[in-house]
């Protein structure tokens, strides 16, 4: 463990924001700093644990999220896309959940 020191990725703002959207920092974790406790270089070998898919994160149970982005799916882009890495192709579809 090391002394708290302001985080090299985000320079202390925790984050970034994308118009009204505030994505946490993946380095510190949105913390803004990182040492004691907070040690990525202290992980290992280990890779982080497996985030929620999107549309099962905590951040829609924050209302202002909710209202903003109307589905939870596509955010509101009626479309959503898929990667295959293997194929190297990227598929877009109409968004099942607005089109039901």
């Amino acid at each position: 463990m090391t002394d708290p020191i302001t985080c090299p990725e985000c320079e202390g703002r925790k984050g970034q924001h994308l118009g009204e959207l505030f994505l946490r920092c993946r380095f510190c974790g949105g913390l803004g700093w990182v040492g004691d406790h907070n040690e990525p270089a202290e992980r290992g070998e280990r890779p982080p644990p497996e985030p929620p898919p999107a549309w099962e994160h905590k951040v829609w149970r924050d209302p202002v999220v909710v209202a903003a982005l109307p589905c939870r799916y596509c955010l509101g882009a009626r479309t959503v896309s898929h990667i295959d890495e293997k194929s190297r192709r990227m598929t877009t579809a109409a968004c099942p959940a607005c089109v039901a």
